[in-house]
C-alpha cells in the first residue's frame, strides 16, 4: 500500500545500487522513507568490485548474505606497466594478507547485487516504493514536493538525489557541476579463460588507460578496457573470436585461452563534481555527486559511502527530534563527503594523467614512484589501507 499523502522523513529518487542502499539505510536508521524508482529488469552484465567498507555496509543492511555466493574474492591486485615506454615501472603487487585481511573485497555482477538490494528493500515496513519516475522536484520551506510521471504526489523533509549524471534533484537545488571530458572510452565485457585467476586482479597500464582483469566466480573475469574512443568502438565491433584474441594478447596470455561472453558496453569517460553535495533539503549520492574514471574501483564504493553518511546523519537528527533535511544536517553531510570525494577524484585523475602523458622527463618519475610503492613495506601497506577506507573513516 502506498499513501502518497504522508509526509515522509526522506525520499530517495533513483533505484540504482547507491539509491537502493540509501533507501534501505535510511529506513533502518528510523526514517519513514519513500523510494521513487521504476522497477526494471537489470539486463546489464557489468560487475562491481566492492571494497572493504562497502561489504561492511551491505552486511549491516542485511544484503550481503543474499548475494555473497555470486561474488569472487579479490586477494591480490597486480599493477603492470604495459606502456612500452623508455622508462617503465616495475610490477607492483598488493596482497590482502599483508594487512591481515582475507580479501580486499569482492567482485560481483550488478544484477545479483540489485536483486539482493531489491529483496531487502521489500521487507522494510517503513520503506514505501513508488514504482515510477520523478518528474518534478519543488523545494519549499519545510519540505520538498515531488510529482511522479504518472501524476502521484508526495512530500519529504529530506530528498536524496540518486538520479545519476543528469540529476533532476541537483538541478532543483541549483547545484552547479563542473565536468571535464576525458577523450577516453571504457569497453566492458566478461570472459571465460582456461587458467584459474586465483583471486588475482590484474591491471595493465597502457598509453591510453588501464585494462583491468577482475575475478568472477569460476574461471571467469570481468574486463574494463580503457582506450581512445575510436579504438574502443573498433574493439566493440569485432567478432567474438577476434575480440577474444585481442584481449588474450592484451593480457599477455596470463589466463590462457580466452572466450568473450555475450554483452558489451561502451562508456565515454569524464570527471564530474558538483559545487556542493547537499543543500536546500537535497543530498546527492552516487553519480549525482561524483563521476570518476573506472580506476581503482572507486565509483560505486564512493556511492555506498554517500548512502551510509546521509543515513547516519538523518537518523541522528530524527532520533534527536530534529528535521533531517535541515541546513545544518546538509552542511554536515557536505563536510563528511567532501574530503573523501575530492581526494579520490584527485588521486584517480593523477593516476590517469600519468598514463596518458608521453612527456619523457615524467616517465622516470612515475617509474620511481611505483618502485618505491612496491619496495617499501610501510608505504605499500598504507596505500592498501587508504585504498579500502580513508583514514578519517577508520
Amino acid at each position: 500500500m502506498i499513501d502518497a499523502s504522508t509526509l515522509h522523513d526522506a525520499a530517495v529518487i533513483g533505484g540504482g545500487p547507491a539509491g537502493l542502499a540509501a533507501a534501505i539505510a535510511l529506513a533502518q536508521a528510523g526514517a519513514r522513507t519513500a523510494l521513487v524508482a521504476r522497477r526494471v529488469p537489470y539486463a546489464d552484465n557489468r560487475t562491481t568490485a566492492l571494497l572493504g567498507a562497502s561489504i561492511d555496509l551491505l552486511e549491516g543492511l542485511d544484503v550481503w548474505s543474499r548475494c555473497r555466493d555470486k561474488a569472487a574474492a579479490l586477494e591480490v591486485m597486480r599493477l603492470v606497466d604495459d606502456t612500452g615506454r623508455l622508462f617503465r615501472s616495475p610490477e607492483v603487487r598488493f596482497s590482502c594478507h599483508e594487512i591481515g585481511l582475507d580479501a580486499f573485497g569482492y567482485n560481483i555482477d550488478n544484477r545479483s547485487l540489485m536483486l539482493a538490494l531489491e529483496a531487502r528493500a521489500a521487507q522494510l515496513p517503513n520503506l514505501v516504493r513508488f514504482d515510477d519516475e520523478a518528474e518534478s522536484v519543488v523545494i519549499e520551506a519545510d519540505d520538498v514536493a515531488l510529482r511522479t510521471a504518472s501524476g502521484q504526489f508526495l512530500s519529504a523533509r529530506l530528498v536524496v538525489g540518486a538520479d545519476g549524471r543528469h540529476s533532476l534533484c541537483r538541478e532543483a537545488a541549483g547545484i552547479a557541476v563542473t565536468r571535464r571530458e576525458l577523450n577516453q572510452t571504457a569497453l566492458t565485457f566478461n570472459i571465460s579463460h582456461a587458467r584459474p585467476h586465483r583471486n588475482v586482479s590484474t591491471e595493465f597500464h597502457t598509453p591510453h588507460g588501464p585494462c583491468v582483469f577482475v575475478p568472477l566466480p569460476g574461471d571467469r573475469s570481468s574486463i574494463v578496457w580503457v582506450a581512445a574512443p575510436a579504438e574502443a568502438e573498433r574493439l566493440r565491433g569485432l567478432s567474438d573470436e577476434l575480440l577474444s584474441a585481442a584481449i588474450e594478447k592484451q593480457s599477455h596470455s596470463i589466463l590462457g585461452r580466452m572466450n568473450v561472453e555475450p554483452g558489451r558496453n561502451l562508456f565515454p569517460l569524464a570527471i564530474e563534481r558538483p559545487k556542493c553535495f547537499g543543500r536546500d533539503r537535497i543530498a546527492l549520492v552516487g553519480e549525482a555527486a561524483h563521476v570518476v574514471p573506472p580506476i581503482g574501483a572507486q565509483g560505486l564504493n564512493l556511492g555506498l559511502r554517500d548512502a551510509a553518511d546521509i543515513a547516519r546523519l538523518a537518523g541522528e537528527a530524527i532520533a534527536a527530534g530534529q528535521d533531517p533535511g535541515a541546513d545544518d544536517v546538509l552542511k554536515r553531510y557536505d563536510r563528511a563527503r567532501r574530503p573523501d570525494i575530492l581526494s579520490r577524484t584527485f588521486a584517480i585523475d593523477i593516476a590517469n594523467r600519468s598514463l596518458l602523458n608521453d612527456f619523457l622527463p615524467l616517465q622516470p618519475v612515475r617509474a620511481v614512484g611505483m618502485h618505491l610503492l612496491g619496495a617499501i613495506g610501510p608505504l605499500r601497506r598504507f596505500a592498501m589501507r587508504e585504498g579500502l577506507t580513508p583514514t578519517w573513516r577508520r
